[in-house]
C-alpha cells in the first residue's frame, strides 16, 4: 500500500497511555454528575428539565459540528485533512450516544415546549397546530436521528474499513456520497433548532435560525477537535504527525467561522429591529430585560470581538497553548449562546401578554449536567481513540496531508 511507509508509532496510542483509562474515568465521572442532577429534578422538574434540554444541546452540537467537518472534507476531497479527520469521525459516531439522551426529553417534552398544551383562543398557534403537534414532533426527532446515524454510521464504517488495506473504491464512495449527505445534514439540522430550540418560543419564528445554530456548532465542533489533538500530542502521540501547518488551518476555520456566526447574528437581529414587527421582535425583548441584557450586550465581545482579534494572528494558530486557549473559549461561549437561546423561555414561554422571562442567573445544577455529559461524551470518543487507528492509515490522501505546508 502506498501511505504503508509513512506509518509511524506516533499514529497508535501506547498500551500503558492514560488514554486507554479515560474512557472508564470519564464515564463515572458522568454518571455521577447525572446523578447529582437528578437531585435537583425531583425538587423542580420542570426548571430540571430545561437544563436537561440546554446540556443536551451543548454536547450535540460539537457531534454535529464534527459530522460537517467530516462531509465537507470528502465533499471537497481535501487533502491537509486526512491526519486530523480521523478525531472528527470518532466524535460524529457518538449519535447512538444522543438517542438514549434524548429519552428523557421526549418523555417529558410537554414540561419543556409550550406549544404542546395551549389553550384555546391562540390564534398563531392554532394555525401551527398542524406542525406543533406532539405525535409529528415525535417523528420528526426519529428522522432526524435516523439521518445522522445513518450518515454517522456508513462515514466511519468506510474510512476505517479503508485502513485495511488499499480499497480505492471506498474513497470515491465517500466523495460520491458525501454530496447527498450534506443535504440531508443541513436539512435535518435546520429542522430540528426549530423544533428544539426556536419552537421554545413558538409564537416568533427566523428562517435564519438553522444557520445560526449551525454556525455555533460547527466552531464547537473544530474546538473540540483541536482540543483532542493538543491532549493526545500533550502524551506523546500524533507528534510527528499533526504538525503547526494543520493547527493553522484548523485556527483559520474556527477564525471563518467566528466570523460567520457574528454575521448571521447581526443580520437576524437587524432585520428584525427594522421591521419592528411584535411577533418577530419577541426574541429579543425577552433576551433585553430582567438581566439577560447584559448576557446579550457582553456576547457581542465575548463571542466575536474577543476572538475575532484573538486569531487575527497568524503567529496564535500555531502556538499550542494560545489555540487551547481559544479551544476552550469558543466552546464557553458557544454554551453561553445556548444558554442564552434556551433559559429565558422559562417561566415566560412567550405566550401569554406580557409574560416575562425570569432574571437571568447560571444554576449549578445546569453546569453539573453539562459537565456529566461532556464526560460521557469524551468517555465515548476516546474509547475509540483508544482502540482504533486514530489516523486514517488507508487514505490514499494521507501522504499529502503528512507533508501538508501552507502557502
Amino acid at each position: 500500500m502506498q501511505t504503508a511507509a509513512k506509518i509511524t508509532d506516533d499514529m497508535k496510542v501506547p498500551s500503558k497511555s492514560f488514554w486507554h483509562k479515560m474512557p472508564i474515568i470519564a464515564f463515572m465521572l458522568g454518571i455521577m454528575c447525572i446523578l447529582y442532577w437528578v437531585t435537583g429534578f425531583k425538587a423542580d422538574p420542570h426548571r430540571a428539565m430545561y437544563g436537561y434540554l440546554f446540556a443536551f444541546i451543548c454536547v450535540l452540537s460539537i457531534a454535529l459540528g464534527a459530522m460537517f467537518f467530516v462531509i465537507i472534507q470528502h465533499l471537497s476531497r481535501a487533502g491537509w485533512s486526512v491526519v486530523v479527520r480521523r478525531i472528527a469521525e470518532f466524535a460524529m459516531w457518538t449519535m447512538p450516544l444522543f438517542v438514549v439522551l434524548f429519552l428523557p426529553i421526549a418523555f417529558w417534552a410537554p414540561d419543556i415546549f409550550p406549544w404542546s398544551h395551549i389553550e384555546t383562543g391562540d390564534v398563531i398557534l392554532e394555525n401551527k397546530a398542524s406542525y406543533l403537534n406532539m405525535n409529528f414532533f415525535m417523528v420528526r426527532s426519529a428522522i432526524y436521528f435516523a439521518i445522522w446515524l445513518l450518515i454517522g454510521w456508513w462515514f466511519y464504517k468506510t474510512s476505517v474499513g479503508q485502513d485495511q488495506g488499499n480499497r480505492q473504491e471506498d474513497t470515491r464512495k465517500l466523495w460520491t456520497l458525501s454530496a447527498p449527505a450534506v443535504i440531508l445534514f443541513a436539512l435535518s439540522l435546520t429542522f430540528a433548532s426549530f423544533d428544539w430550540l426556536m419552537s421554545l418560543q413558538p409564537h416568533w419564528f427566523s428562517t435564519i435560525f438553522g444557520v445560526y445554530f449551525f454556525a455555533g456548532c460547527f466552531l464547537a465542533g473544530m474546538a473540540f477537535i483541536t482540543l483532542m489533538l493538543l491532549g493526545l500530542q500533550a502524551a506523546g502521540i500524533l507528534t510527528k504527525t499533526v504538525t503547526f501547518e494543520h493547527y493553522q488551518d484548523l485556527g483559520k476555520l474556527m477564525f471563518g467561522f467566528t466570523v460567520f456566526w457574528a454575521y448571521i447574528a447581526f443580520s437576524q437581529f437587524m432585520l428584525y429591529w427594522y421591521a419592528n414587527i411584535p411577533e418577530e421582535t419577541e426574541f429579543y425583548m425577552h433576551r433585553l430585560q430582567h438581566g439577560w441584557e447584559y448576557v446579550s450586550y457582553a456576547m457581542i465581545f465575548t463571542n466575536f470581538f474577543i476572538p475575532f482579534f484573538f486569531l487575527l494572528s497568524r503567529h496564535v494558530k500555531r502556538n499550542k497553548l494560545g489555540l487551547a486557549l481559544f479551544c476552550c473559549w469558543t466552546l464557553l461561549v458557544h454554551f453561553l449562546d445556548l444558554y442564552w437561546i434556551i433559559m429565558p423561555n422559562y417561566g415566560a414561554h412567550g405566550l401569554a401578554e406580557g409574560a416575562h422571562p425570569p432574571h437571568a442567573s447560571i444554576h449549578g445544577n445546569d453546569l453539573i449536567l453539562l459537565a456529566g455529559m461532556l464526560s460521557l461524551f469524551i468517555a465515548y470518543v476516546s474509547y475509540f481513540v483508544a482502540r482504533k487507528n486514530i489516523v486514517p492509515i488507508g487514505d490514499p490522501k494521507l501522504i499529502e496531508s503528512l507533508h501538508f505546508e501552507n502557502a
